[in-house]
């Protein structure tokens, strides 16, 4: 319904800076990828759009990165409404919790998280758009990206400043927006759950840090220090991308990429110019994505890393999946395995749909179906020229994405009760 919703205000002549209506195609593609956070775009934003069109946008924005159960509760909050025990069980499947209790007091949390981050990088973002910008338009530019970035959406203005689908490319040398873009979308992809336990680790109580939390700062770590590598190596003297750029300037934006496609979509470097190791590796990390209960889309940082986990305990001769000495339950790991089938099917399929409907390489396909589901919005520059056919599909993967392919599945499926009784077992090769 709210994808729906922005679409029907985006196909207004206001929400348009040329005052011509725009395709309710291409209005339903850009609310969609807002509101799923994906980042996609046919049209540039920045150009395209009216002042009102980019706050619909941002708007969308802003409820689909939080959740739409998150501003629920708020409005309950605020007109003081007592929040059932219903409500909270949704709240439960919303958050992905192992139970009802405590989800108010989480999303409240996560309402005071979100605005501590977002006000903060918007006041370090107004301050150094104000060396390109009137106050008054770095303000608003500061606020727009701020809020983007922590919801690891991508959408930019930049266009009206540097020409359409800029990004943050022209800016990839000022330390300041690239590190505090970066830091935005880190946080909001590292998962509310896990900013709340580590800064209850820090309080007067010192609660410890449960095993999720010190599963997804590691993940989060090692991709960023081995894509942020990769890239570098790969990269460093490609004259379209790191060529160019003093020694320092070369580390930020292999950090600033390694960083961007797990689930944020701004590019700092010409994408559609990197090496094909490198978009490669782009896909693979578009794939894994941010983490459970976060802004950003994916499989997720969690899911990996029990996967890894299992494969270890089956290489080590263990039955039971063992994560800094606690020992996993078969059932997350048969979600993970399921989770990461299920991604990779889908996201295959639209691929070869879309190899056959576009024009466009191979690989190039691949990535731009990776960066919808991932819900990254990167892309080699072929999203504007997708046909209809191709857009529908870009349209229905990142819902899929942002929603999950499991979730998914089992929403539509019919839901079946275990037997009560159970069949012989038997063995089968494997591998």
């Amino acid at each position: 319904v709210l994808i729906f919703l922005g679409a029907a205000l985006l196909t207004l002549p206001a929400a348009v800076a040329d005052g011509q209506s725009i395709r309710f195609l291409d209005a339903l593609f850009t609310s969609t990828s807002a509101t799923c956070v994906t980042g996609l775009i046919v049209f540039d934003t920045g150009t395209k759009f009216s002042l009102f069109g980019q706050i619909v946008i941002i708007t969308l924005i802003q409820i689909g990165g939080l959740g739409f159960m998150t501003f629920s509760t708020l409005i309950a909050l605020i007109i003081r409404k007592k929040i059932g025990l219903r409500a909270r069980v949704v709240m439960q499947e919303a958050f992905n919790l192992f139970t009802p209790s405590g989800v108010v007091r989480l999303a409240v949390k996560i309402l005071l998280i979100t605005a501590f981050f977002e006000v903060s990088g918007a006041i370090i973002l107004s301050w150094r758009f104000a060396q390109y910008l009137p106050l008054g338009t770095a303000i608003y530019y500061g606020i727009f990206h701020s809020i983007s970035a922590f919801c690891n959406a991508g959408f930019d203005l930049l266009g009206r400043i540097f020409g359409p689908f800029a990004s943050i490319v022209p800016l990839n040398q000022d330390f300041f927006i690239t590190m505090t873009v970066s830091v935005l979308v880190i946080f909001g992809g590292l998962g509310f759950p896990v900013i709340a336990n580590v800064m209850a680790s820090w309080g007067k109580k010192r609660e410890r840090l449960v095993l999720h939390s010190r599963l997804v700062i590691t993940m989060t770590v090692l991709l960023l220090v081995i894509g942020t590598l990769l890239v570098w190596a790969i990269e460093y003297a490609n004259p379209e991308t790191l060529g160019p750029l003093p020694g320092w300037a070369k580390v930020t934006n292999a950090f600033f990429h390694s960083m961007t496609t797990r689930t944020a979509g701004y590019n700092s470097v010409n994408i559609g110019a990197m090496h094909q190791a490198t978009l490669f590796i782009s896909t693979a990390l578009m794939f894994i994505g941010a983490s459970p209960c976060s802004t950003g889309g994916g499989v997720k940082t969690s899911t990996l890393g029990v996967l890894l986990a299992s494969v270890v305990s089956i290489i080590k001769g263990k039955r039971d999946t063992e994560i800094f000495r606690r020992r996993i339950a078969t059932d997350a790991v048969f979600k993970a395995i399921a989770v990461i089938f299920m991604a990779l099917s889908v996201v295959l399929l639209v691929t070869l749909v879309l190899s056959i409907t576009e024009a466009a390489p191979f690989l190039n396909l691949l990535f731009e179906a990776m960066s919808a589901f991932g819900t990254v919005g990167l892309t080699t520059g072929i999203t504007p020229t997708l046909s209809d056919i191709g857009r529908v599909l870009i349209i229905a993967l990142m819902y899929i994405g942002r929603l999950g392919p499991l979730t998914l599945a089992v929403a539509i499926g019919q839901r079946h009760y275990p037997p009560s009784l159970h069949y012989p077992e038997e063995r089968v090769m494997i591998g």
